[in-house]
């Protein structure tokens, strides 16, 4: 049987490792996120997407992290694939970090209209893509599945939660949010999924990201 603690123990080392979901990071600036549970009586996964622009990755990336007994191909936290490159055309649209105007921003395949002027922050300009299109933001079915067993159910899906600042404030074993999280996952009861803490997801809950 699985055990949450097992899973807690995994997602402590991951965050020890900096390889754990991190909606204030210096380097990104936060637009959207999104977890995703999927188990079986004796498979686990659990996968956090992070949507926020780089500029140092010039891009809108969403950083899959990827966990759970069954991993098809590396190692809990992210590899280098997990990093999925959203708009198509930035070449056209960034100049120096802000918004070039007069032009769509193209995110797979589909150019995407912006009320914004040029001059204007990209990660501004990104966080309007938010809530219209925010699907076209994250994994499809054969991103979101390439790291974990094409066949294991998905149990839950969340949109917002409590996400604890890691790793100056707890890890992720000590959180009301993965702890729940990780009862789930062990007894496939979406019902141990209860919280108490608001969410705290939304990007202006966290104003330093991407101030690195």
């Amino acid at each position: 049987m699985i055990q949450a603690e097992e899973i807690l123990t995994q997602l402590d080392k991951s965050a020890a490792e900096f390889t754990f979901p991190d909606l204030g990071h210096g380097y990104f600036y936060a637009v959207d996120a999104r977890m995703r549970l999927f188990c079986d009586l004796e498979h686990w996964a659990l996968i956090v997407e992070t949507v926020g622009y780089n500029p140092r990755m010039a891009n809108l990336v969403d950083v899959v992290h990827v966990f759970g007994n069954c991993l098809t191909t590396g190692g809990p936290g992210f590899v280098n694939g997990d990093f999925l490159d959203r708009v198509e055309n930035m070449g056209e649209i960034d100049d120096e970090e802000c918004y070039a105007g007069d032009a769509p921003v193209v995110v797979r395949g589909r150019p995407l209209a912006v009320d914004a002027g040029p001059g204007e922050p990209l990660e501004d300009v990104f966080r309007r893509l938010v809530p219209e299109h925010r699907e076209l933001l994250f994994a499809d079915e054969d991103e979101l599945r390439s790291r974990i067993p094409g066949d294991l159910p998905k149990v839950l899906q969340l949109e917002e939660w409590h996400q604890p600042e890691i790793p100056s404030e707890t890890l992720p074993g000590m959180s009301e949010t993965y702890r729940q999280i990780a009862e789930v996952l062990a007894s496939g009861d979406v019902s141990r999924y209860r919280p108490s803490l608001s969410p705290n997801t939304h990007w202006t809950n966290w104003p330093d990201s991407g101030q690195l």
